[in-house]
């Protein structure tokens, strides 16, 4: 055999080795054991909506018919909606499909769930992004500055004004937004979604006062969260005292050292929030009329239209689910010495 045979099948062997370091590295192994686990507690959470809907949702073929409906009609649209099957073989028949990559068809529109999300999706996901962006910008250098000289003016300031913020409900925040914003200064639409194909400034302004609306309570919650944890971290922390030993001026002490430390417990909260945020979209975009998924959600919800719930939930426990791996992941990432092998 020549030399240039041998080429081939080095290098295969070396994309084999290379292929089984990856695959047993603690990190992919995290990632596969978290994943799987995902999976299992976002379908766990459709089973448990599957059963609340069949126990609280009535017959939808009569709703659908009308009272007047005759028997034999009703019995003919039950089996047209698949309503005539055990509902554990509707759950899991239905279960199959998703994996397929067929979300079904709305009971009640009979309009592809695909087609619903298509549309949906990206306003709920718009909302989300934009409230994380907004909050963390907001409070991270506000919370800084709030750290620098604990018990001074501004902290209290921050303190109080965070402590009222954190007292409002995100639904009368909206509303409050509402009567400052649409009535009395007339400044910002009350309701209504423009999409970013009519440009971009008319969909940052339709989105403004549900973005406010999510993003002030955890702009509240994030700084006095990482304010204390700064203080705390700056107050007790050995490096800390190193680094002022050797030197170091507050503002770096506080930044390079303290903030550090302190945004692994930032990260932890960011990603405990996703589930909370998504959650709050239902009522903000109740309230300011945006064609979201949290909308869908409630309107399926309230007919009884158990495929769209379903689609709906499971698209939100995946994100949260989702944020919870990332986290995981990063914290890997960041600190390697953790050791995630033993989790």
């Amino acid at each position: 055999m020549t030399s240039s045979a041998l080429i081939p099948v080095v290098r295969s062997e070396e994309r084999t080795s290379l292929l089984g370091r990856v695959a047993g590295s603690p990190l992919v192994r995290l990632a596969v054991r978290r994943l799987l686990v995902s999976v299992l507690i976002v379908f766990a959470i459709t089973a448990i909506v599957f059963a609340l809907l069949e126990a609280t949702s009535g017959d939808i073929a009569r709703k659908q018919a009308g009272m007047s409906a005759s028997e034999e009609q009703v019995a003919a649209l039950r089996h047209q909606m698949g309503l005539d099957t055990p509902p554990v073989v509707r759950y899991f028949s239905w279960l199959g499909a998703v994996f397929r990559g067929d979300f079904g068809h709305s009971l009640i529109s009979g309009q592809p769930i695909s087609t619903l999300l298509a549309e949906r999706l990206p306003v709920t996901i718009e909302l989300v992004v934009l409230a994380f962006v907004v909050s963390l910008a907001v409070a991270v250098p506000i919370a800084v500055l709030a750290a620098h000289k604990p018990g001074g003016i501004f902290d209290r300031i921050v303190m109080v004004i965070s402590m009222t913020l954190l007292a409002l409900p995100n639904y009368v925040l909206a509303l409050l937004l509402v009567i400052v914003f649409s009535v009395m200064l007339r400044m910002l639409p009350a309701i209504g979604y423009a999409p970013l194909d009519q440009g971009v400034i008319p969909n940052l302004i339709s989105v403004t006062m549900p973005v406010l609306a999510l993003s002030i309570p955890l702009f509240a919650f994030y700084t006095r969260f990482l304010r204390g944890d700064l203080v705390e971290v700056m107050n007790s922390e050995d490096y800390v005292e190193t680094a002022r030993s050797k030197g170091a001026g507050p503002w770096r002490v506080l930044w390079q050292h303290a903030f550090r430390n302190s945004s692994f417990g930032m990260l932890t909260i960011v990603g405990l929030n996703v589930g909370g945020l998504v959650g709050g979209t239902v009522i903000i975009e109740q309230i300011f009329a945006m064609p979201g998924l949290g909308v869908t959600l409630l309107q399926g919800a309230l007919a009884g239209d158990s495929p769209v719930v379903l689609v709906c939930v499971i698209i939100f426990a995946a994100i949260a689910v989702g944020a919870n791996l990332v986290v995981d992941l990063m914290y890997a990432v960041l600190d390697p010495r953790i050791r995630y092998g033993s989790h």
